[in-house]
């Protein structure tokens, strides 16, 4: 699979002929927004920087839209959403918001995006039901969603091999890549896409990649 880095919360995954994509940037968001034809989109919180659906039709594909918690099955992909919450972007009468954390079973590989997360815990159930995280994309800006030290804790937690930073480029609190690799001590690989087998992620144990958008 090749993963790359579309902007704030916004990944494209590609398998073969199939795309999937996280949180994809809609006209409205204040992030310039995504265009390119998906099978299936995932909308962790429903937000213009993260809800644009509409901007994945493209190309002569309709993407399988899924937008909340529940289990999902499209193409051969397995999806499972959970319940979180999340702070990001909240209206003026709002204290939380819903968001929606979603483990993604593909080529025998687990896939986890947190979201606009803002709990530094995941549910027992969440716990539960994923197993084994092969790539975790975990927020790190802060300003409603986990800031760096958070994130580098609930990471520890979850055991991840590879971990994707997002909610740092055009959102987020300044400089808070950098603030998130000094939690974790300062090394990370920087790639602008990433290639990834199976076998290349059962050698990795907690490595930090930051995809550049």
């Amino acid at each position: 699979m090749v993963i790359t880095h579309h902007g704030g919360q916004c990944f494209k995954v590609t398998l073969g002929d199939l795309t999937l994509v996280f949180d994809p940037i809609s006209k409205k968001g204040t992030l310039p927004a995504v265009r390119f034809g998906a099978d299936i989109a995932l909308v962790s919180r429903n937000h213009p920087n993260m809800n644009g659906v509409e901007e994945v039709s493209f190309g002569g594909k309709e993407p399988f839209a899924i937008t909340g918690p529940g289990e999902y099955e499209h193409s051969g992909v397995t999806v499972q959403g959970f319940l979180t919450k999340s702070e990001y972007a909240l209206g003026k009468s709002e204290e939380e918001a819903m968001n929606t954390v979603y483990a993604v079973s593909l080529e025998g590989m687990t896939l986890v995006h947190l979201g606009a997360l803002n709990d530094g815990m995941l549910s027992q159930e969440a716990r539960e039901a994923i197993d084994e995280i092969d790539v975790l994309f975990v927020p790190i800006g802060g300003d409603g969603v986990l800031d760096a030290a958070k994130a580098a804790k609930l990471a520890v937690t979850l055991e991840p091999r590879i971990i994707i930073p997002m909610h740092w480029d055009g959102m987020g609190e300044p400089k808070s890549l950098e603030a998130y690799l000094k939690e974790e001590g300062g090394s990370a690989e920087k790639v602008d896409k990433l290639t990834l087998k199976k076998k290349d992620a059962a050698e990795k144990d907690g490595a930090i990649i930051v995809i550049t958008p």
